[in-house]
């Protein structure tokens, strides 16, 4: 992998590594070598996870969550913490994440925070709008309403809002509309005065890694035929057993509903298998959209290429290796 500025780190509180980027690309090895090579020089540190979808006690296989053997021994939080019947939101583990960063540092171990959820991450660092409850009444309106209604309702009643969205974006349209209807007050509003992040107090040091989308893209489409293979069906089942709420975030997860449908005859398994890729690979498109305009242009920015999987921690982050 290759750098493509010079190493950072922003800030002045205790410091926090964020090593972030699209699925499949090598995020949770190199945490573990970070970490293993801190533990080389007698330093302790602490993987924390940043992906929704590891979360899950129930999404060991599908959300390629790094085994006991991956590991290698470093202390790793916040995978498999959920149980699927309980959704963890942004709010849910940033709170969580807070507390396993301050406990790190509190035993002298560097938090190492991995994962490709760029609301999860966002969330943590900028914090969270404080928007008050809103009322279930008018949020059952809201959600009721046709996506096309709502959204001329949106351009009626927050027309700023409504420019910034697709007239399709059904859950974003719906969540602007029923804010300002149960606020009083346009969503924007609400953002500009979030609360409870974390950046202004700790020292960051960000590594966002990027990929050649070819080079990826095959890393998806084998790592899924490998989920297949190896346990991601019996996953799935155990699952569909528990006969949740197809609308929580585990049985919406990538993966899920493809096998769920081949389990239950509406798709063969070779279809599901494409399926399933084309849906990683969809998602590693969105991650590179979001960390490409979203995160800050100086952060660290690390290109993974095809022979090379490891760092050179000791020019990325050379302070690191010494306290």
């Amino acid at each position: 992998m290759s750098t493509e500025n010079s190493p950072q780190m922003f800030g002045s509180g205790q410091p926090v590594v964020l090593i972030a980027g699209p699925t499949a690309s090598g995020k949770s090895d190199l945490a573990v070598q970070l970490a293993k090579t801190r533990e080389c020089r007698g330093l302790r540190s602490i993987v924390i996870n940043a992906d929704s979808a590891q979360v899950y006690a129930d999404l060991s296989v599908l959300s390629a969550r790094p085994s006991d053997e991956e590991m290698a021994g470093i202390p790793h939080r916040l995978f498999g913490a959920w149980d699927g019947a309980t959704a963890c939101s942004a709010a849910d583990w940033a709170t969580a994440a807070k507390v396993e960063i301050q406990q790190a540092h509190a035993s002298d171990a560097l938090p190492i925070l991995v994962g490709g959820t760029g609301l999860y991450i966002r969330t943590l660092l900028e914090g969270i709008a404080p928007i008050p409850p809103i009322d279930p009444a008018i949020r059952q309106t809201v959600r009721s309403l046709p996506v096309a209604e709502c959204y001329a309702a949106l351009q009626s009643e927050d027309p700023i809002r409504a420019a910034s969205l697709a007239p399709n974006d059904v859950s974003r349209i719906a969540r602007a509309l029923e804010v300002i209807r149960s606020t009083g007050r346009p969503l924007a509003h609400w953002q500009t005065r979030k609360e409870g992040g974390i950046r202004g107090d700790i020292s960051l040091a960000p590594l966002i890694l990027t990929a050649e989308r070819e080079w990826l893209y095959d890393r998806c489409d084998l790592r899924f035929e490998r989920m297949m293979q190896n346990g991601a069906i019996e996953e799935v089942t155990a699952l569909l057993a528990r006969s949740l709420d197809p609308t929580m975030p585990v049985m919406r997860a990538i993966g899920v509903p493809e096998i769920a449908a081949f389990l239950r005859g509406h798709m063969a398994r070779a279809d599901a298998v494409a399926a399933g890729q084309q849906a990683t690979r969809n998602y590693a498109k969105r991650q590179f959209t979001w960390f490409r305009h979203q995160l800050p242009e100086h952060w660290i920015r690390a290109n993974a290429n095809y022979s090379d999987t490891s760092m050179d921690f000791e020019i990325l982050f050379p302070k690191l290796l010494l306290t």
